[in-house]
């Protein structure tokens, strides 16, 4: 019998499907919650360990489409990251290296010797700030809707508080509900968009210190550090142009656009996220 929360082959399945598990590690803020795919084989002989790194305020769960995919051939990680989903957070105010170090926790309890990031939006920093922090365990990166922002687009974010306060007649709601149809991506159902609703909604008045983190870190700086291979991705959402600003800043990368696509990537397209990486991590 298959343990809760993973996927198990039967006899009736074509091939055998990666299994798909959740389960919780220690880290400095207290527990992490991680979402598993693991190979058919059951991890061995598998290639490169993927961690994914999702936006804010969502969890890794915008990726269970995607793990599934991608995990036929090495095993992918996808945790919730501290303070979202179903991860303990600080209990103070975050900065991207906040975030980065609760996950260097996680790859030194796994003992991973080497490691392949993504990283979407905010996780993007994450992954980054993980390949500066340990070059030598983090083989190669991809980047997803990387927010390399002007002061113009930073001072806009400040002056429009976010979320909401709770307002007793639930007008907040409708507002926020507004917002998330606004940025709705190509091909997002409305049973998407509510899950994503959901997400956002559970994080409450902290939903913002992800998005406050990205203002306040050097991105610009970092980014012209990295030295790993680094592929990124450019769906047409609302970082498709600050996206672009990367190409004078990266050293080793190639960029492909997703014009196709906007928010809702991985849940709508898993599979063309896996063909427009699968070389380059192959690599």
């Amino acid at each position: 019998m298959a343990k809760s929360g993973e996927r198990s082959s039967t006899p009736a399945d074509p091939q055998p499907r990666p299994r798909l598990i959740r389960t919780y590690f220690e880290s400095r803020y207290g527990q992490l919650h991680v979402h598993h795919a693991l190979p058919p084989g059951g991890g061995f002989d598998e290639a490169t360990p993927l961690l994914c790194f999702h936006q804010s305020p969502m969890s890794g769960r915008v990726f269970r489409p995607f793990l599934e995919l991608m995990a036929r051939d090495r095993s992918v990680y996808a945790p919730d990251t501290p303070g979202f989903g179903e991860s303990d957070g600080p209990a103070g105010e975050p900065g991207i290296a906040d975030y980065a170090a609760a996950m260097l926790d996680f790859i030194d309890t796994m003992r991973f010797r080497s490691v392949d990031l993504l990283g979407y939006h905010t996780g993007s920093l994450i992954a980054t700030e993980l390949a500066l922090a340990r070059p030598e365990r983090v083989r190669r990166l991809v980047l997803v809707a990387v927010p390399v922002l002007d002061e113009a687009e930073r001072a806009e974010f400040r002056a429009r508080p976010w979320p909401l306060p709770v307002a007793e007649d639930g007008s907040h709601l409708m507002a926020e509900w507004q917002r998330s149809l606004q940025w709705r991506g190509p091909g997002v159902t409305l049973d998407m968009l509510a899950r994503g609703f959901a997400e956002k909604l559970r994080n409450g008045s902290q939903a913002w210190w992800g998005a406050n983190a990205v203002m306040n870190y050097p991105v610009r700086e970092r980014l012209a550090q990295v030295a790993q291979p680094t592929l990124v991705l450019r769906p047409k959402d609302d970082l498709w142009e600050p996206t672009a600003r990367a190409r004078g800043l990266l050293r080793d990368a190639r960029f492909v656009d997703l014009q196709g696509y906007g928010h809702g990537l991985f849940e709508v397209a898993p599979g063309a996220v896996v063909d427009a990486i699968g070389d380059f991590l192959a690599g």
